[in-house]
């Protein structure tokens, strides 16, 4: 292996992915990037009582310098019915993983912007009305979003 191969290699392993959510109160929309942080994956829905557990065992397995939280806002950018709850997250979130860096993102029209994105791409009616699918994708656009922010 070259030495230009061995340094690209060393320097993609000590990378870091970015995980994103997409919080609501009975599910949470997963996404995550690829450790060159370029690309937002959507990657799965998980029961939002089972959020700390499921960092907790994605942290052990995978380096991730920095969680995504979607903030729910109004139209008029006030607060929604679940900025209570993504607030509340984001404190326990705060205390259970101190050396993450969390980033609030505007989440406005996530929603729609998803079932937009799996009608496009061609995802059956009966897929797209699962709800699960249209939170992980509205993760993707939540940290697509920070991406391109940055």
């Amino acid at each position: 292996m070259s030495y230009l191969s061995q340094y690209f290699c060393a320097k993609v392993s000590s990378l870091a992915k970015i995980i994103a959510l997409d919080i609501g109160g009975k599910r949470t929309g997963v996404a995550e990037t690829d450790p060159l942080q370029i690309i937002a994956t959507p990657r799965e829905t998980i029961a939002t009582e089972t959020l700390l557990a499921f960092l907790t065992q994605c942290f052990a397995n995978e380096r991730y310098e920095a969680i995504v939280l979607g903030d729910p806002k109004n139209l008029d950018g006030g607060d929604s019915d679940n900025s209570v709850r993504v607030r509340q997250i984001h404190e326990k979130l705060k205390i259970a993983f101190p050396t993450k860096e969390l980033i609030l993102i505007d989440e406005r029209f996530t929603s729609k912007m998803a079932l937009q994105s799996l009608v496009t791409s061609g995802v059956k009616k009966k897929k797209r009305q699962q709800k699960g699918e249209i939170d992980m994708v509205s993760a993707a656009i939540i940290l697509e979003s920070y991406l391109n922010s940055k």
